[in-house]
Formats: C-alpha cells, structure tokens, sequence
C-alpha cells in the first residue's frame, strides 16, 4: 500500500489523475484496450476534472463500468450517480463502451446484467472513494469481505446516508433512498490496481481506521491494506490523524 499527502484536494487530484492517465496508457499500450472501474461523489470532482483532459489516452479503448448507484431514483436526479458519470466522465471523454447501474427498475437484474460483463475479463484500475463511514463503494459496515457476486442490493445506514445529505446530493436525510447497487468488496480487490483519492477533514477519522486500525468489515475500507497494487491519495486534513512518521508528504 502507498500512502501519497498533499497539502490540498486539489493538488491531490491532479496527483492521482496523472497516476491514472500513466495506468491507462500502459494498458492500452500493452493490451490495446484498457478497463476501469469508476467511482462518484465529492471526492472524484478534481480527479475526473485533469483525467478527461489528460493527453495521450485514447478513451475509444477504454471500456468503464460502475460502482454503485442508488436503487429507486431517476437518472436525470441530480444525486444520480449515472448522471455524475454522464456529465463528467463519458461526456467529457466520449467513452463509448460504458455499463451503467439501472436501479430503477430491477435492481436485481442490473446485478447479474452488468456483473457478466464485468467479470468477462480483468479489470486495469479501479478508482475508489473511501465513506466517512468507511464504506467503499455501498458496502457500509459491517461489510461483507466474502461474497463473489459482483454487484448486491444493500441496504444503506444511517451514516452513509447522512454524509449524502451534509454532500448537498439531497436535502434532507428522508430523500436519500434506503438501498442501493454496490459492486462487492471481492470484486473491488479483483482488480489489478486500486486508486483511491480521499480529501477532506470529514473523512479523517475513517482513514485513521482503516489505515491504523483493525483489519474489519466494521471498517471497509481497511480491507485495502491486503490489495499488492494500492494507492491512496491524501490531503492535510483527511491524513490529520494519522502517526506523521509513516506518511511522507509528495507536492
């Protein structure tokens, strides 16, 4: 595991975007195509800004899929997470082959739909998040480590739903919906290499837990220490907590 701090989520993002736009090439430039898993939220907003504009990759050859989405809300819904994608990833880069999270429907079967053509082959690079819970993806706590289904419908708690709330996706918490699609915690740690960006005060606490604490499914994301090909971007405040010996600081 690599732990990379910056003073600021900006200059994390351009960080971790660049580290992204080096892994796609290489993979593009070895196999001819590359395949990303993709995430949503507050955290992702100066990553995905530098990646769609980064030079030298050729999204024709990228193949994207979802991590999660909400079960139950439209996609035009401004806190839809296929809205997100659509408006600052596939528009901006005009990925073509993308797989999206239907929860509308039959959250179900957008389960077993988008997770065939998710496990017909490796995954590159996963782009990850970690909750102020702890979550990765919708896997809030106590998450399941065991399951090899590619995607679940869970039900999310009360945490989690807040944070989306205090993010201004919704306004209030009995707006948020109660279940969402989440790709699996085994399905995450399938792919080859993880980056993972995390700025913010508010999510200090959850980065002291899973980098420090107990390896736990009451913590997600400290699951990540056990991935061979793990990065995880910092700024001051989110790595405030953490013992300063261990984490050098990159600008």
């Amino acid at each position: 595991m690599r732990l990379k701090r910056f003073h600021d989520k900006r200059t994390l993002g351009e960080a971790a975007a660049r580290h992204a736009a080096g892994s796609l090439q290489r993979a593009i430039a070895s196999r001819g195509e590359a395949r990303i898993i993709a995430a949503t939220g507050c955290s992702q907003f100066d990553f995905l800004a530098v990646l769609t504009q980064a030079p030298g990759i050729d999204w024709s050859r990228v193949e994207m899929f979802h991590l999660d989405e909400y079960v139950g809300l439209r996609a035009d819904h401004p806190a839809s997470f296929r809205k997100f994608l659509l408006d600052r990833l596939i528009g901006p880069t005009g990925i073509v082959r993308h797989h999206l999270l239907d929860g509308e429907a039959d959250p179900e079967a957008a389960c077993r739909e988008v997770g065939r053509a998710l496990q017909s082959a490796p995954v590159d690079v996963a782009f990850l998040g970690i909750g102020e819970n702890g979550h990765l993806a919708f896997n809030d706590p106590p998450a399941d480590f065991e399951t090899t289904r590619p995607y679940l419908v869970v039900r999310l708690d009360e945490a989690c739903r807040r944070q989306q709330v205090g993010e201004g996706w919704f306004e209030t918490i009995a707006d948020v919906p109660q279940r969402a699609i989440s790709m699996s915690i085994r399905q995450l740690l399938s792919a080859n290499e993880l980056i993972c960006t995390v700025p913010e005060a508010r999510k200090a606490v959850a980065v002291q837990a899973a980098l420090e604490g107990e390896l736990t499914p009451m913590v997600p994301a400290s699951i990540l220490r056990t991935h061979p090909n793990v990065t995880i971007y910092l700024d001051d405040d989110s790595a405030a907590l953490l013992d300063e010996p261990t984490l050098g600081r990159h600008e």
